[in-house]
């Protein structure tokens, strides 16, 4: 699967929002956004101007592909499952893309960012009820246990973001017990506790042409 190596921060800048790609270092006066909020390259500063519809609904689509790390095939199929679900479209997508695995341990704070998320899931750090599980896109569903395997809770890295959880806060939807490294599925994500600045139904009108 073709991978983004190059520097997120140009992401951010790109899409014109801090999508918080990198951890820690987003929330430090090092974040390149703050630090130069315009759209990379040489004539960047020059390059804000009017743009079409076609434009707003695809750069929509990009922030929010960006924002959860998936490639293009990866994020149409999530909105393919979603058009075929119940419900608004709009909403199905991004509660699909929250449910991702990756996502569900950057959200408990077991993670630092959703990149250093599906690194960790790849290399065996977490359990789904008591299992493990190395699948990035794996969907959690309600009454999941999400724990950290036993070797892993000694991992720096997975310790340092649970310290640094507390300025995130923990979504309603998620239940942590920070001591036993354990995060529990109440619930479904709604609408609400997406937080981020997203219009989905950009999204939802990009795909319909």
């Amino acid at each position: 699967m073709a991978r983004y190596t190059g520097s997120v921060c140009r992401i951010c800048r790109r899409e014109n929002l801090k999508l918080f790609l990198k951890g820690d270092r987003c929330h430090s006066d090092k974040c390149a956004f703050d630090r130069r909020s315009y759209v990379p390259g040489e004539h960047g500063q020059r390059r804000r101007g009017k743009t079409s519809d076609y434009g707003i609904q695809l750069r929509e689509k990009q922030k929010v592909k960006r924002m959860y790390g998936l490639s293009e095939k990866q994020f149409h199929l999530s909105f393919q499952d979603a058009d075929r679900q119940k419900g608004i479209t709009g909403t199905n997508l991004l509660v699909i893309l929250e449910r991702r695995l990756d996502s569900v341990v950057y959200r408990l704070g077991f993670t630092n960012s959703r990149t250093q998320g599906r690194h960790f899931v790849r290399h065996n750090h977490f359990m789904v009820n008591g299992k493990r599980v190395n699948i990035p896109s794996y969907r959690v569903k309600v009454g999941d246990q999400i724990s950290v395997g036993e070797k892993s809770k000694k991992v720096q890295a997975i310790n340092g973001a649970l310290e640094a959880v507390v300025r995130r806060g923990i979504p309603q939807w998620l239940d942590l017990d920070k001591n036993e490294m354990l995060g529990t599925i109440k619930s479904f994500p709604v609408r609400d506790d997406l937080t981020m600045p997203m219009q989905e139904q950009l999204i939802v009108e990009l795909y319909s042409k």
